[in-house]
């Protein structure tokens, strides 16, 4: 259990944004709606412990990078040996800034990487527990079809359907 609470993991998927809730968009009035190849979309940075529950979110546009909403929650992140990521999330200053705080990143490298970097295969499977917690949060309706117009509202439906389903 201890070594459990020691390891972090970070990842960020996509919502889809329903119409009514780009209705003001061309106004410039909701900066966190993003327009992608799929249509328009929010993205849902997030950091998890090792047993999948959430400890810190972001609420970014469908078209920003995962370096983004690393960088905003670099901030928030508590104290862990490691952190378990994707390969989106494999930069250097990502990798030299977890290192300064002295969490050991567990990022497999980038394809186009020169210098390839070793990780563990068998210990980047874990990170099945932070699809599994985005999963449970897009059982919300609300969260799954964003209807919702104002981004305070949206970020906080999630944070209710968050602490319902794992902390109550």
């Amino acid at each position: 259990l201890r070594e459990q609470a020691a390891r972090l993991m970070i990842d960020a998927p996509r919502l889809k944004v329903r119409r009514t809730a780009a209705s003001l968009l061309k106004k410039g009035a909701f900066p966190m709606i993003g327009r992608i190849k799929g249509g328009l979309n929010s993205k849902l940075h997030a950091v998890c412990n090792a047993s999948g529950q959430p400890t810190a979110f972001h609420l970014g546009g469908g078209q920003v990078s995962d370096y983004k909403g690393a960088a905003v929650l670099l901030a928030s992140l508590p104290q862990a040996r490691e952190l378990l990521a994707d390969r989106g999330y494999d930069a250097d200053w990502f990798r030299n800034a977890l290192s300064s705080k002295r969490i050991t990143p567990r990022i497999p490298g980038r394809h186009s990487r020169k210098a390839p970097v070793a990780y563990d295969k068998e210990l980047c499977k874990q990170r099945h527990k932070i699809e599994i917690m985005f999963g449970r949060l897009t059982d919300w309706r609300r969260i799954a079809t964003r209807y919702d117009r104002c981004v305070h509202t949206f970020f906080s439906a999630i944070c209710i359907a968050a602490i319902v389903t794992f902390y109550i």
